[in-house]
């Protein structure tokens, strides 16, 4: 916990300059979009707001695309989602996750594809008893099933793993034109980055969080400013001694009009480097991006 602290102190200042931008008081509404996982959230956290949807009813699916550019040891990974939600406070999807292997002698252990299944279950609504306070919290799993990545290949198996977490989300809107967005959570995860390096050796507890800012941007288009820390377990089941960092991710997203329910993510993933001497694993700066669409 003492080093996802220090990570968090170091980033504060671009934190502030993010929470600086105005937002857009109907940001719950108007710029969600699906994360890499296929979760309403921001690019790799999930909010406590789940996919839309009336009273005793199913809503309309969403789906989304997503890319990241992992480097030259990892590689280029590939997610394809479809979530949708149903009473108004529920959400659950299916993710495939594809991937083309990097160029080096370790590569092959982050080559395999693999199954992601994720629900959410919203237990306070935001500003519930006509508050102006509470925020949404909400609990959810993610399963990850086919994982065949690093110890799965060492060992020649495949694995599952999974996340079960604890979120809470609000949009602050008491600042006189200045709401702001602040998303937090702590999960138990025996997954390794969600599952891209596997499983971990055991079930850990990890944090997480994201702050975003919306602004208004050129011909009508809502533009989402966003950076997030998602702790990991220290370890790798299958490598011992190498270790983990927290994953970090800034990202932008574009809402190319407010009534239509589009939303394209780009953003910059840093994953891991030298996790253990003489092993490093080039995912620092990484390119990513995604698009989701709500039908109507």
């Amino acid at each position: 916990m003492s080093e996802t602290i220090s990570i968090i102190s170091r980033y504060k200042f671009v934190l502030f300059l993010l929470a600086a931008f105005l937002f857009v008081p109907q940001f719950a509404v108007r710029a969600q979009g699906l994360n890499w996982e296929g979760q309403t959230g921001a690019f790799i956290t999930p909010f406590a707001y789940t996919s839309p949807s009336e009273k005793n009813k199913f809503g309309k699916p969403q789906i989304a695309f997503h890319y990241l550019n992992a480097g030259s040891v990892i590689g280029n990974h590939y997610q394809a989602s479809i979530t949708v939600g149903a009473a108004k406070r529920v959400e659950f999807g299916y993710t495939r996750n594809f991937s083309n292997p990097g160029n080096t002698a370790v590569s092959p252990l982050f080559e395999n594809g693999f199954n992601i299944i994720h629900g959410k279950v919203n237990v306070v609504a935001e500003n519930a008893g006509k508050t102006k306070w509470v925020p949404a919290i909400s609990a959810g799993f993610v399963a990850r099933t086919n994982v065949k990545r690093v110890g799965g290949v060492i060992n020649n198996k495949s694995e599952t793993n999974g996340d079960i977490y604890v979120v809470a989300t609000k949009t602050v809107t008491q600042i006189k034109d200045l709401p702001l967005l602040f998303n937090v959570g702590v999960k138990a995860t025996n997954a390794s980055i969600m599952g891209v390096a596997g499983n971990s050796p055991e079930w850990k507890p990890a944090f997480f969080a994201a702050v975003a800012a919306v602004v208004k941007g050129p011909a009508k288009s809502t533009l989402v400013f966003g950076s997030e820390i998602a702790q990991n377990p220290k370890f790798i089941k299958g490598l011992p001694g190498p270790t983990v960092p927290p994953s970090l991710t800034y990202f932008v997203r574009v809402v190319p009009k407010a009534e239509t329910p589009l939303a394209i993510d780009f953003g910059v993933a840093q994953l891991a480097g030298k996790i253990t001497p003489g092993v490093d694993l080039k995912a620092r700066h990484q390119f990513a991006m995604g698009i989701s669409y709500a039908f109507k």
